[in-house]
């Protein structure tokens, strides 16, 4: 990004004046001794700030009248310039009271204020554009993941090791995903400052075959998202109903070239409503900027996919179901590593499932749920008939529960185990007909794919020649088996409402358990706002 002209002229006009104040006639010892003092004062109450700047002796990084600091400024003004790109929240940073700032000191005193106020800024813009505005979990408990914080006094001891121009380019998350994001986010502004899509579509439906108004609109609002070629067509015709299902498949939707309800109301959402998940989006990959891992598992909730990725391209996927929507079910975002499979697993029940939905049925019926075993603290199988579990409360019922392996195994053949306090994992499943969903938020929590074999030959295959045979004879015996994967995978489980692929439109989905809202919430709060750029 270029700074405009009066900006430029803004910059230079606040070294002249630096210069100028650093050559005032009074003793150097007194003028350094005050610019020091000043930092001192300023610095104190940050305790990262005064650490870096007892370590140097408290000498300007920014103020001084050097080729080297006047080029941190501009590098700085710049960055800041540019905040909006991000989708940062520019009253944080903004650069015009700093330049004033800069240009009203009039003593080394000061200067060493204005120095520490630099620094100040400097390191919010930092952090924000590194690792992300918001602290995830303070926006929604279920969001767990653990942000890649840098030391704040690693970033002033690296920067004036640095090229300042490189250090600030550095800064931002370096994947693809993170620069299309950026992309798409500058050509929806420019659609915004355009009026957008046009007028949304006034009817709940349509249907191949129909003509009229309602029609022309839709077709409109097609040709304008990029779905449809130019026309003039007046009918819901074939081509209509192609670029209806070129829609539905960038939205996640049930693809039948049908315009129903569900697909109408994706159809009217608001460029500003896409744009809010571009910028959550970006904040989300802000959190996660670290390595992912040269063959990881990412798992998308609002997706309902789980993929593998080796070297970055995309090897393996699969659909799958996610936490319903209650909050105690929900599907919590983290990042752990896989470590083995299971085959032919027991399903050991969540203490929360026991005493929530197993024993107001045993109270009624001690024969109830006869699949599961009721085992005591030494594993040992309870007598059903030998128990009075009226006697109990969620509390204090003593038992467990367990289910053994069988094809009928709520976890199915196979579990992946990423060991987790979140008690989160991947498994197979008996009930099939649910990945036929177009919404597929059913499970506790843990998540379920629709090809768990085909999931565990592609893992296997970096360890055997015969994934396949490997898997099948070990599930040929019926019992648990457990296998170490030789290489453990990482896994991400994310949350992205909006995403990119390496062609064709960037895909949206629904915000099925509301996070991105709370999130584009607090951002705003935060003082992010939506932008309209002309051009």
């Amino acid at each position: 990004m270029t700074l405009p002209g009066n900006r430029i002229w803004a910059v230079f006009a606040v070294l002249a004046t630096m210069l100028t104040l650093w050559s005032v006639p009074t003793p150097a010892s007194a003028q350094v001794t005050a610019f020091k003092q000043a930092v001192a004062e300023a610095a104190s109450s940050d305790k990262d700030i005064a650490a870096f700047y007892q370590s140097n002796a408290y000498q300007s990084v920014w103020t001084g009248g050097s080729n080297l600091e006047r080029s941190r400024r501009v590098a700085l003004i710049k960055a800041l310039d540019s905040a909006d790109d991000h989708g940062l929240p520019v009253s944080r940073y903004d650069s015009q009271t700093l330049l004033a700032q800069m240009k009203a000191a009039k003593s080394p005193r000061d200067m060493g204020l204005v120095e520490v106020e630099i620094t100040r800024v400097f390191l919010q813009y930092a952090r924000d554009v590194q690792t992300g505005v918001l602290v995830p979990s303070r926006v929604d408990s279920r969001i767990v993941r653990q942000v890649p914080y840098r030391d704040r006094t690693s970033y002033l001891v690296n920067f004036v090791k640095s090229s300042p121009s490189g250090f600030f380019k550095a800064l931002p998350p370096k994947t693809h995903e993170y620069t299309a994001l950026m992309k798409e986010k500058l050509r929806m502004e420019r659609l915004m400052a355009n009026g957008g899509w046009g007028q949304q579509v006034p009817v709940s439906a349509l249907e191949p075959g129909q003509s009229g108004n309602a029609v022309v609109i839709m077709r409109n609002r097609l040709m304008a998202m990029g779905f449809l070629d130019r026309t003039a067509s007046h009918t819901y015709d074939a081509k209509m109903a192609a670029a209806i299902e070129q829609f539905q498949k960038a939205h996640g939707l049930a693809v039948d070239g049908v315009a129903g309800q569900t697909t109408m109301v994706e159809m009217n959402r608001s460029v500003q409503e896409r744009l809010q998940s571009i910028i959550v989006a970006m904040e989300r990959e802000r959190w996660m900027n670290q390595e992912r891992g040269k063959r990881h598992i990412l798992v998308n909730i609002p997706d309902f996919t789980a993929k593998v990725y080796d070297n970055g391209k995309l090897t393996f996927e699969t659909r799958s179901v996610v936490g319903a929507t209650d909050s105690d079910r929900q599907t919590p975002e983290f990042s752990d590593v896989m470590e083995f499979m299971v085959i032919n697993p027991s399903w050991y029940v969540p203490r929360s499932i026991v005493t929530k939905e197993y024993l107001p049925q045993l109270k009624g019926n001690p024969n109830a749920v006869s699949h599961i075993e009721i085992t005591d603290s030494k594993g040992r199988r309870v007598n059903r008939g030998a128990v009075n579990f009226n006697q109990y409360t969620a509390r204090t019922f003593p038992f467990s529960m367990r289910q053994p392996p069988s094809q009928n195994n709520a976890l199915g053949l196979v579990k992946f185990m990423f060991p987790n306090r979140h008690n989160i994992y991947l498994h197979d499943t008996p009930s099939k007909s649910l990945f036929d969903r177009e919404s597929r938020g059913f499970s506790h929590g843990c998540v379920r794919l629709a090809d768990p074999f085909d999931f565990a030959y592609t893992l296997l295959a970096k360890q055997t020649s015969d994934p396949k045979g490997m898997f099948q004879s070990k599930l040929a015996t019926g019992n648990e088996q457990t296998v170490m994967l030789e290489e453990p995978v990482p896994v991400h489980i994310i949350y992205r409402t909006a995403f990119t692929t390496p062609r064709g439109h960037t895909q949206y989905r629904r915000d099925v358990y509301g996070r991105d809202r709370n999130i584009w919430n607090a951002l705003s709060q935060a003082g992010v706002a939506l932008r309209a750029v002309q051009g």
